[in-house]
């Protein structure tokens, strides 16, 4: 049985990452990152990050991150502590998790996830719902959104083109009107 993930951080830590609830991936390629641990209590704690792989609740690979090449990092309280670095898995259309687990209580104190979906031959987002990866879901049809913004985008970039031209000449007249004749003589 897996530990249960949280949505929250509890006072034993928090976990955040720089990723999107989904984005692109092609196996075998480096997936940067940067993930920040929190130790919002008020004594010292120990932390490890475990990177979760998974596929319609099936668990496909787990792998412990090690910090500095050690298993277990420090964070003094109330410390953040930012994490660099890069994944790299032989799989896609997965969920990738990260566990922060807290050493002195053994449990899962909080997780970040988020879908990697298979890069395809469309330009468009995956709906959400319907996302890759989420069956059961007709979507949403962004192409007919495109269809129907399509026209009012072009009127609004033909008037943007004309209105400055109005404007442009009304500021010259205007600047020359606020222009003061100076006397020509002895400067005072």
């Amino acid at each position: 049985m897996s530990p249960a993930l949280s949505v929250m951080g509890s006072a034993l830590g928090d976990i955040f990452w720089d990723l999107p609830p989904w984005l692109y991936y092609s196996p075998g390629y480096d997936l940067g990152l940067s993930v920040y641990a929190a130790n919002p209590s008020g004594s010292e704690q120990e932390y490890a990050l475990i990177a979760r792989l998974s596929r319609d609740g099936q668990q496909i690979s787990e792998e412990a991150l090690p910090v500095a090449g050690y298993a277990w990092f420090k964070a003094e309280p109330g410390d953040l502590v930012q994490l660099k670095g890069s994944l790299r898995f032989t799989e896609t259309n997965a969920v990738l998790t990260v566990l922060l687990y807290e050493k002195e209580s053994g449990e899962v104190v909080d997780s970040v996830a988020t879908m990697l979906v298979a890069p395809s031959s469309s330009v468009l987002p995956p709906a959400w719902p319907g996302a890759p990866g989420n069956s059961g879901s007709s979507g949403f049809d962004w192409s007919l959104l495109l269809s129907m913004m399509l026209p009012i985008l072009m009127l609004g970039i033909v008037a943007s083109a004309l209105k400055p031209k109005k404007e442009e000449t009304k500021r010259i007249n205007s600047a020359g009107a606020s222009l003061k004749q100076l006397p020509v003589g002895r400067g005072e």
